[in-house]
């Protein structure tokens, strides 16, 4: 299978989740606004998130994929049949016992993950409630991620990367027709997510500081977040997807020439996309935010506060997808220690720096100091990779980055000067916004895509076939 065609395939059912994720935050924006109510709520479902991708992807995933990789390649369809049900038996009754004590224990989980909600007993009763409610999702999501994984293994990326549709839609459902029904309106969200049934771990530690802050810091992180997870989703998902079961089968079968090749590929596949896609974030927050949520309770002030977080998260942006690129350059080889120990190293680094900016800088240095952690660890990977003669890169990558560095100046200093006053997009309606974000868009993309054309790009030139 040609790469950049699995790649197309992961990042469009992405594309597809992620359009409905920003159909479903508009509806909570209009609908529930950003104050104590979304902030129980958005406690309440980080805490299975995380656990989620702490079971059914992260370590766990990426330590499971290429063991069943190697054990595909060397061994009987029976011992790898053996070996997927052994870990996913295992993977179940680890998470029925994760959930029972969640469940019993969520006064306990809320006060240790947002203490600054004690002081409301209101605003605290509410988070624990639709924590209740939420955590068993966390086993159902992770069975579907143990069978993603085992599908990935053969290569088949498509129905993995359809199935988080279903939790916008159950979102979207809950937010514009349950809410009425439910008593707060709220915990429609929280059973939309039941119904549906180490990075992370410095996101809820964020959102223990954000508890301290005044009212509406928690969702103006999360919709940040949400934005900033929209190219991280189609391109560092994607792209890691792809290349996990790639490179186990280049480890299992002893061609260190290609796995160093393949790796090199996705390196410059990323910095080709990311690099704008963080760049544009920055200089259109003020127009993605004001079309996208604010709307109803969601006001100016909000949509202010929001952007401070963005341009904050969108400069570890490309840190952030080159983490999920380069990790698997470890995982691949069945070595998860040394990505736990920078991913370690990282988490009490990006603490200090919470501490250093969150006075000065208010919610948008919690966003900073994840942006910068994500860049940190990127460096220790890829530093990792290059002493360990794990990765050499390509010939002429100077030559690559001053071309894309160039495109992506000139695709900014274009879209500053066409998209017009901020006091436009906070003032003007939807049937105005709308059409004239998609316009700025397109040309984001025609001005990158002529320049890099121009400096002798090709698609072609990226094509790459995947490991058999």
């Amino acid at each position: 299978m040609n790469l950049l065609r699995a790649l197309a395939t992961v990042s469009s059912m992405t594309l597809l989740s992620r359009l409905l994720g920003l159909a479903r935050d508009f509806f909570i924006a209009r609908v529930f606004g950003a104050g104590p109510a979304t902030d129980a709520f958005f406690v309440a479902f980080r805490i299975p998130n995380l656990l989620r991708r702490l079971f059914g992807e992260g370590a766990f995933s990426q330590a499971f994929v290429p063991i069943l990789a190697e054990t595909r390649n060397r061994a009987s369809a029976e011992d790898t049949r053996a070996l997927a049900d052994c870990v996913s038996s295992a993977l179940f009754v680890a998470l029925v016992i994760a959930t029972a004590l969640g469940v019993a224990l969520a006064p306990l989980v809320v006060y240790v993950t947002a203490p600054g909600f004690a002081a409301d007993a209101e605003k605290f009763d509410l988070t624990v409630a639709m924590l209740r409610i939420t955590f068993p999702y966390i086993l159902f999501i992770s069975l579907v991620a143990l069978a993603a994984g085992i599908l990935n293994t053969w290569s088949r990326f498509a129905a993995p990367a359809f199935t988080p549709v279903l939790l916008n839609v159950a979102f979207i459902v809950a937010a514009a027709f349950a809410a009425p029904w439910f008593d707060p309106p709220i915990l429609a969200l929280a059973w939309a997510v039941f119904g549906v049934s180490v990075s992370q771990i410095s996101l809820l530690i964020n959102t223990v500081f954000a508890s301290f802050l005044v009212s509406g810091s928690v969702p103006w992180l999360y919709y940040a977040d949400r934005l900033m997870e929209f190219p991280a989703g189609m391109l560092g998902v994607a792209l890691g997807t792809i290349l996990l079961p790639s490179l186990a089968r280049h480890h299992a079968s002893g061609a260190p020439e290609e796995y160093s090749r393949l790796l090199d590929w996705g390196l410059r596949l990323t910095l080709l996309l990311a690099l704008p896609a963080a760049a544009a974030l920055a200089v259109l927050s003020i127009p993605l935010i004001a079309t996208l949520f604010q709307y109803g309770r969601f006001t100016a002030e909000d949509a202010w506060m929001t952007r401070q977080a963005l341009v904050a998260y969108s400069l570890g942006l490309v840190g952030m997808i080159l983490v999920k690129i380069l990790a698997p350059g470890f995982y691949a080889r069945q070595n998860v220690v040394t990505p736990v120990k920078i991913g370690v190293l990282t988490l009490v680094a990006t603490q200090a720096m919470n501490l250093a900016f969150i006075v000065p800088l208010k919610h948008a240095g919690l966003a900073l100091a994840i942006g910068l952690g994500a860049c940190l660890n990127a460096g220790l990977l890829y530093r990792h990779l290059r002493a360990q003669g794990i990765f050499t890169p390509q010939a002429g990558w100077p030559a690559f980055a001053l071309k894309v560095a160039a495109a992506v100046a000139l695709m900014a200093v274009v879209l500053h000067f066409t998209m017009g006053a901020a006091d436009w997009w906070l003032a003007a309606g939807w049937q105005h916004k709308v059409p004239a974000l998609a316009g700025l868009v397109l040309l984001g993309i025609a001005a990158y895509g002529a320049c890099l054309f121009a400096l002798g790009f090709r698609l072609r030139d990226f094509s790459h076939r995947a490991a058999q």
